[in-house]
């Protein structure tokens, strides 16, 4: 009990830091910056003009090229790190205005959070030691591996379908602007609370229609045990462009991650933190 309090303590503690507030605000201008890239990648992947990865893998890489590009990596990962800190602190003693089912939900979502912020974190950390290989071609080694093993397909299957569903649900927050309660709305004007919600609704259905597709590819890998399909979010792009006017829906997509980039340095001003 001493351990669970002592740990509550501290992160009740961090999550009333100052500096975690800053440096969390800072990494959501990295996050978008990011998507940005993220959606710029996929742009070109629609009309066949990128040999770069369709992901936040790529979309760093990217920036790392550019001049300066490694300063502000290290920048943007202290910012994903700062959030990662502030998301384990509410999946530990956050979203009290919450209660029952819609807590532990939103504590779950917390957690899957910090897994996704250390990760991005690390890899800009490893994009700047020159360390990053390609996360698609490591998904389809992962797969192959998990394939070969007992019972792999099924567990490689099952993980598709959480994707999936992961995917499908970020479509449905963003589209009933769920993403709206963890914004202070009351410090906007009619302008640009519009804004903001046009763009968190874009970005949420773009990201989760491709987290989707990525999953259900997955899963297309598992029942005909083709890991080659099982590439991820770059897959699931290349995919798309590959359907009849496929490029022009690719396209849409690629704006809709880039608006979640722009609702991103909005939610540096006015998210609740």
């Amino acid at each position: 009990m001493s351990v669970t309090r002592n740990a509550g303590a501290t992160a009740a503690q961090a999550k009333n830091s100052r500096w975690l507030e800053l440096l969390t605000r800072a990494g959501f201008i990295g996050y978008g910056i990011v998507h940005l890239l993220f959606g710029w990648l996929a742009l070109q992947i629609a009309f066949g003009n990128s040999g770069e990865e369709g992901n936040q893998n790529g979309a760093l890489r990217t920036l790392g090229e550019q001049p300066l590009g490694k300063f502000v990596l290290v920048v943007i990962a202290i910012g994903l790190f700062a959030m990662a800190i502030w998301q384990a602190s509410e999946a530990l003693v956050g979203h009290q205005s919450k209660t029952g089912k819609e807590r532990t939900f939103e504590r779950i979502a917390s957690v899957v959070r910090v897994i996704i912020f250390v990760w991005l974190g690390w890899t800009a950390i490893k994009v700047v030691q020159d360390a990053s290989s390609n996360s698609s071609n490591q998904q389809q080694q992962l797969t192959e591996k998990l394939m070969a093993s007992d019972g792999g397909r099924w567990l490689v299957g099952l993980a598709g379908l959480v994707l999936a569903a992961v995917g499908v649900g970020m479509v449905i927050y963003g589209l009933k602007k769920k993403f709206e309660r963890n914004l202070k709305t009351g410090e906007m004007n009619p302008k640009t609370h519009k804004l903001v919600r046009r763009l968190g609704m874009a970005g949420y259905a773009a990201r989760g229609t491709v987290f989707a597709i990525a999953g259900l590819l997955i899963v297309v890998a598992a029942v005909k045990y083709d890991p080659e399909k099982a590439r991820g979010l770059d897959a699931a792009l290349r995919t798309l462009r590959d359907q009849a006017y496929g490029p022009w829906l690719l396209a849409l997509m690629a704006l809709g991650i880039a608006a979640f980039g722009v609702y991103c340095f909005f939610q540096s001003r006015f998210r609740k933190v």
